[in-house]
């Protein structure tokens, strides 16, 4: 078994091209592109995806080599989990030489290899360099080709950055530089993910709402700030996907995924340093402005610099733990502390802030003023109230309704409907009594 640790990047040719010229700048060692075959085997319930496994032969000059990977973690685009390798005489399965310990408790390898079938394949050239980098060694492999499933086929432009000796900062701090590259961007689908998704028909992506973050009954603040910032990040490379795809609607989503990052930040201010994130926030006001715009083409922002950079200098924050080198006894106490007593606490006072925004407007155009704050007020909601699933649908949609109405000029009902959002009972509990 070995740790998998790496970075994937979606290339262009602008990108592809600078490649050799930019990676000169480092010792390292070059090997020109072979062909690889990959096939990806699945049971017709998709158990292994269940599993979060993924099974493969790779065929390379008449060699093959059976590949497992394991449930691993993945933030932003860096992956890491186990991998398990096997040479194999022949383009055929044979699961039992795998370690028996993979599989969960239970597992009938005999019958659940009887129930795999091929379900797509990759084929591109690979060229790699093996970059020496500070302490470490880092292989840099270009794929150039197509996953395909059945009739259906998408194109690889790829650059991944793997580990293959040293230190996991080395190969952040490498990715630091190699994103000055023009035309990258942070691939968080793995080739297998575009290949199930082929295989399922490669349906269009929907633009999906920001869900209830659900949390362990006994998380701490940390975890659940960790979990904030995740999935504010997840949010936005999905809807980054959905946008480049052609869906304008992600556009918003997009914008609301930043957001989630920038309510984390203001959630746990009083805990977490400013020096901490400085130039973080920075990058994401700048990057917030630049999509402010109503024609703003996908295509060329989500390839800049500015899109790249701040969403992987968002992964770094989280993997490294950044905020730890800049917090004292005290603010780690409360770090450590419960969410759920922090949740009913900061719950009471953003209530109290979206009552005190229209409490008194009294014309329409104040309403427009307002909306952009209170939005902004429903996702720091929608991040603190997991604990509450049963009762905060109801109390949410009541500030919805507001929203939309304010929205589409429904003037003759934001009275009513901003009576009907303000005299809505708590659904947390008094912090204070806990």
């Amino acid at each position: 078994m070995t740790i998998e640790i790496e970075l994937k990047f979606i290339a262009t040719p602008q990108a592809i091209a600078q490649l050799p010229a930019f990676l000169a700048a480092w010792p390292h060692q070059h090997a020109p592109a072979i062909a690889l075959t990959n096939i990806y085997f699945e049971t017709d319930d998709h158990q292994l995806r269940r599993w979060d496994m993924g099974l493969r032969i790779r065929g390379v000059e008449q060699k093959y080599e059976m590949t497992l990977k394991g449930k691993g973690d993945s933030i932003g685009g860096l992956h890491q989990r186990a991998e398990y390798n096997v040479d194999i005489a022949s383009p055929e399965l044979d699961i039992a030489r795998l370690p028996a310990e993979i599989w969960p408790q239970g597992t009938d390898v005999a019958a659940l290899q009887a129930r795999l079938q091929p379900l797509f394949s990759t084929h591109f050239q690979r060229e790699r360099w093996v970059v020496t980098y500070g302490n470490s060694e880092i292989e840099v492999a270009l794929d150039q080709g197509n996953v395909k499933a059945g009739e259906l086929s998408e194109a690889l432009h790829e650059i991944e950055l793997e580990l293959k000796q040293g230190e996991r900062d080395d190969l952040l701090q490498f990715a630091t530089e190699f994103v000055q590259l023009a035309g990258l961007r942070l691939g968080s689908l793995s080739k297998a993910a575009r290949g199930y998704a082929l295989a399922q028909g490669n349906a269009p992506l929907p633009v999906k709402p920001v869900p209830l973050l659900q949390l362990a009954p006994k998380a701490t603040v940390e975890q659940a700030m960790v979990a904030i910032f995740q999935l504010g990040l997840k949010q936005w490379q999905y809807h980054e996907e959905v946008w480049l795809r052609g869906n304008a609607d992600a556009q918003h989503a997009v914008v609301e995924a930043l957001e989630i990052v920038r309510q984390g930040f203001s959630l746990f201010s009083a805990l977490i340093s400013r020096k901490a994130s400085s130039e973080l926030r920075q990058s994401l006001t700048e990057l917030e402005e630049a999509l402010a715009g109503e024609q703003v083409d996908a295509q060329e922002i989500c390839f800049t610099p500015l899109w790249v950079q701040t969403q992987l200098a968002l992964t770094r924050w989280l993997v490294t733990q950044r905020w730890q080198a800049f917090t004292d006894q005290k603010a780690q106490t409360k770090l450590n502390g419960s969410f759920k007593r922090f949740a009913d606490i900061m719950l009471g006072r953003i209530a109290a802030n979206m009552k005190e925004t229209i409490s008194h407007v009294r014309q329409p155009n104040e309403y427009h003023d307002k909306a952009p704050r209170l939005a902004r007020h429903l996702i720091a909601v929608t991040l603190l109230a997991g604990a509450y699933p049963s009762t905060v649908a109801a109390w949410q949609d009541n500030w919805r309704q507001l929203l939309l109405a304010i929205d589409e000029h429904q003037y003759n009902t934001l009275a009513w409907l901003s009576n009907q959002a303000l005299k809505q009972p708590a659904f947390w509990l008094n912090g204070s009594a806990r």
